[in-house]
C-alpha cells in the first residue's frame, strides 16, 4: 500500500481545462448536468460544441431554463447523436414545452435520488458546478443540491466545474474532494432569475390566500408572479417556518422582517431547509454560509413523512387549469421556468398528512390575454397532475374555495363561483350536460357576481375565530343547518311564523346572491371550507324605491355577543357602496332585539306600522343626530 495523499495534492493533479474534462466522455453514455441555478455553464457549452462527436449520448437534467439549448440541437439532430431526459411531472401543454415532450420522464421529485443510487438508471458522467474546496477538502454544490447530490454521489465520472462565485451553503450540500474525478476551475455569474412582472390578479389571489396562513404556519412555496406577491401579502404574520424546494428573494425579504422565523415548525426549528435556491445575485449572497439555511436532497425534502412532520404545513403551488370535478393540470409557466411541479404532489400530500397542514392551489381566471378560462369543464386534452382526490383549496381572483370532502356537484358549484364571470355561464351549462348539477338547478345571481372581498372582516368572539364574510354558493347546505337550529321562537321573529322545515330551495335562495341587488353576509366559525354559519343578515332590493329590506337570524349561543350589529354594519356597506338609499325592515312590535339593532345603525330612524308589522327605516343621506 502506497501513503495516502492529502487531498490538496489530489485538487491540483485532478484539475484541468474543461475541453480535456469533456474529452472524457464517451459515446452512448447517460450524462447529468446539474440542477436549474446550479447548471454549470461552461461545462455546458463545451458539451456543447464537442456534442457532433459523441454518438448516442443521453442528458438526464431536471427541466429548467437552458444557458446552452441542448434540446435544439438534439431536435436538429440528424442522427441520434443528442437524447435529453428531463424529469417534470407538470402537463407540457404550452408550446415551448409540448416541442420537447418526448423528452419529459415524468416522476414526483422524492423518487429521482432513488433512481439514480440504485443504478436502475446509471448515470455515467456527472457535470456539477460547486464551491472551492475549504480547509477540509469540502465543496458545497451551492444553489442546486436537490438531485444533483444523488447524481454526483452514483456517477462512474464526476466533473465539477469550481466557480468562486458559488455560495457555500450548509446542510447536506457537501461533497469532499476525494469524491470528484475532474476540476475544472472557472469563474462566471450564477444564473439568476429575473424580476417577475406585476399582476392585479395575483395581488388579489395574494389577499385571498394570507388571510388562510395561521401565524406559526411552515409553508412551502415556488418561483413565480403569484408566489411573490402571496410571501409579500405574508409581511404582517409572525412566526413563520419555510421547508421548501425553492428559496427565493421574497423568503429572504421575509426572513429580514422577522415574519420568519422558523420557531414554530415543530421540526427542524430554527432552519430554513430547502434543496435550491433560484433568484438573484443578493439571495446567493444571503445563503452563504448562513447557519440558518440548510440545503437537503430531494429526497428528504420532498419526503411526504418529513414534510408531515411541521407544524401547520402549507402547501403553495401554482396550477395551470382546473376541471369542474377538481383535476388540476399545472405547468411551468414563461415566470416560473425553474419550476416546483415535478415536487407539487409530494408536497400535497405531505401536508395533508401535517397536524392543521392544508394545500393552495392558486391560478388566476383566465389566460394572460383574457381570452380563455383557466376553470374548463373537463380536462380532456392535458395531463392531470394532481388528482381530485388530493385537492383541498383552489384560489382565483374571484374568490377561494375548500373542495376537500365535497361532492362533484357541491364541486362544480364552487369553482363556477371564481371563474371568471364572463366564463360563468357557459360552465353552468356544461356542468348541467355533464351531469354535475341537477337539471332543475337554476343559474342564479352569484354565476355572475362578483365576490367583495372588501366585505370580509374576521375577528375573535369569546376566543373563538369568527369570520364576517359574504355568502359563497357552496354555504346552501350549511345556511340550511343554520335554520334547522334556530330556537323556535327565533325563526318566528325572523319568518313571521312557525316553521319546521327550511327545503334547499330556501337556502339557495339565501347563499346564490348577486352581492348588488340581493346580498347575504354570513357569521362563520370553524376550518374554511367547514365552517358552521352562526348569523346570517340579508337584504333584498326594492328597485321601485331602491331601499333594501334586510332580516337578520343569529344562533341561540351567540345572540346578545354583538354579532348582530357587526353583520348589520357589512351589509349597510355594502348596501352604500352598491347605490342604495337606506335599508327597511318589517318585525313584530314586542321584537326589542330587532328594534334595539336597526336603531344601532347611524342613521336617522323612521318608524310606521303596516297592518300588525312594524316597520323600520333609514335612509344613507340622513345621519343620525346625537344630543
Amino acid at each position: 500500500m502506497g501513503e495516502p495523499s492529502y487531498w490538496a495534492d489530489d485538487y491540483v493533479k485532478k484539475t484541468c481545462k474543461a475541453t480535456e474534462a469533456i474529452g472524457r466522455i464517451r459515446p452512448g453514455q447517460r450524462v447529468f448536468i446539474g440542477s436549474s441555478c446550479g447548471e454549470p455553464q461552461h461545462l455546458v457549452r463545451v458539451l456543447s460544441n464537442a456534442s457532433a462527436d459523441l454518438a448516442d449520448l443521453e442528458i438526464v437534467r431536471l427541466m429548467s431554463l437552458e444557458t446552452t439549448p441542448l434540446t435544439l440541437i438534439a431536435n436538429k439532430s440528424r442522427g441520434s447523436s443528442l437524447n435529453i431526459r428531463q424529469f417534470y411531472s407538470g402537463s407540457a401543454k404550452p408550446k415551448a414545452i409540448a416541442r420537447h415532450s418526448r423528452f419529459i420522464t415524468p416522476m414526483n421529485l422524492s423518487a429521482v435520488p432513488k433512481l439514480f443510487k440504485s443504478r436502475r438508471m446509471p448515470i455515467h458522467v456527472a457535470l456539477i458546478q460547486t464551491t472551492p474546496p475549504d480547509d477540509f477538502g469540502c465543496l458545497s454544490l451551492g444553489v442546486a443540491v436537490d438531485i444533483t447530490l444523488a447524481a454526483a454521489l452514483s456517477a462512474d465520472l464526476v466533473i465539477a466545474q469550481v466557480n468562486p462565485r458559488m455560495p457555500r451553503v450548509l446542510g447536506r450540500s457537501f461533497l469532499h474532494v476525494d469524491d470528484v474525478d475532474l476540476f475544472v476551475e472557472y469563474e462566471e455569474p450564477l444564473i439568476t432569475l429575473g424580476t417577475t412582472p406585476d399582476s392585479n390578479a395575483a395581488d388579489t389571489i395574494a389577499q385571498l390566500i394570507a388571510r388562510l396562513i395561521d401565524d406559526g404556519s411552515t409553508i412551502q412555496i415556488g418561483p413565480g408572479t403569484t408566489p411573490k406577491a402571496t410571501l409579500a401579502a405574508m409581511k404582517d404574520k409572525n412566526d413563520l417556518g419555510v421547508h421548501t424546494q425553492y428559496i427565493t428573494d421574497p423568503v429572504m425579504h421575509l426572513f429580514s422582517r422577522g415574519v420568519i422565523t422558523n420557531r414554530r415548525k415543530g421540526f427542524n426549528d430554527g432552519k430554513i431547509v430547502a434543496s435550491s435556491a433560484v433568484g438573484s445575485e443578493n439571495l446567493y449572497e444571503f445563503i452563504n454560509d448562513n447557519p440558518v439555511i440548510e440545503f437537503h436532497p430531494s429526497d428528504y425534502v420532498n419526503d411526504g413523512a418529513i414534510i408531515s412532520r411541521h407544524n401547520k404545513m402549507v402547501a403553495i403551488n401554482v396550477a395551470m387549469a382546473v376541471d369542474l370535478t377538481g383535476q388540476v393540470a399545472a405547468d411551468a409557466l414563461p415566470y416560473n421556468h425553474f419550476s416546483g411541479i415535478t415536487g407539487m404532489v409530494d408536497f400535497i400530500r405531505g401536508a395533508a398528512m401535517s397536524e392543521g397542514g392544508k394545500s393552495l392551489l392558486l391560478l388566476p381566471a383566465t389566460t394572460m390575454q383574457g381570452k380563455k378560462s383557466r376553470i374548463v369543464p373537463m380536462l380532456d386534452d392535458t395531463a392531470v397532475v394532481v388528482p381530485r382526490s388530493d385537492v383541498n383549496y383552489i384560489c382565483t381572483e374571484y374568490g377561494v374555495v375548500n373542495l376537500f370532502g365535497k361532492s362533484l356537484q357541491e364541486r362544480a358549484l364552487a369553482l363556477i363561483s371564481i371563474a371568471h364571470p364572463d366564463f360563468r355561464d357557459e360552465l353552468f351549462s356544461h356542468a348541467r350536460r355533464m351531469g354535475l348539477l341537477a337539471i332543475e338547478q337554476l343559474q342564479k345571481g352569484t354565476i355572475t357576481g362578483v365576490y367583495p372581498l372588501r366585505l370580509e372582516k374576521m375577528l375573535e368572539i369569546d376566543g373563538e375565530a369568527v369570520t364576517i364574510r359574504p355568502a359563497k354558493p357552496v354555504d346552501a347546505r350549511r345556511i340550511q343547518e343554520h335554520f334547522y337550529n334556530l330556537d323556535p321562537d327565533d325563526v318566528v321573529a325572523r319568518f313571521f311564523h312557525r316553521k319546521e322545515r327550511f327545503n334547499g330551495q330556501e337556502a339557495e335562495k339565501v347563499s346564490q346572491v348577486d352581492y348588488i341587488n340581493n346580498l347575504t353576509i354570513v357569521a362563520v366559525v370553524g376550518e374554511s371550507g367547514f365552517g358552521r354559519v352562526i348569523g346570517i343578515g340579508e337584504y333584498l332590493l326594492d328597485p321601485a324605491v331602491n331601499m333594501a329590506e334586510v332580516a337578520y337570524s343569529i344562533s341561540g349561543k351567540w345572540q346578545h355577543k354583538g354579532l348582530g350589529g357587526l353583520i348589520q354594519e357589512k351589509l349597510a356597506e355594502g348596501a352604500r357602496s352598491n347605490g342604495i338609499a337606506g335599508l327597511y325592515a318589517y318585525t313584530a312590535p314586542e321584537n326589542q332585539g330587532m328594534i334595539r339593532l336597526f336603531e344601532k345603525l347611524p342613521y336617522q330612524i323612521e318608524t310606521g306600522k303596516e297592518d300588525e308589522m312594524l316597520v323600520l327605516r333609514c335612509r344613507f343621506d340622513e345621519p343620525a343626530v346625537h344630543a
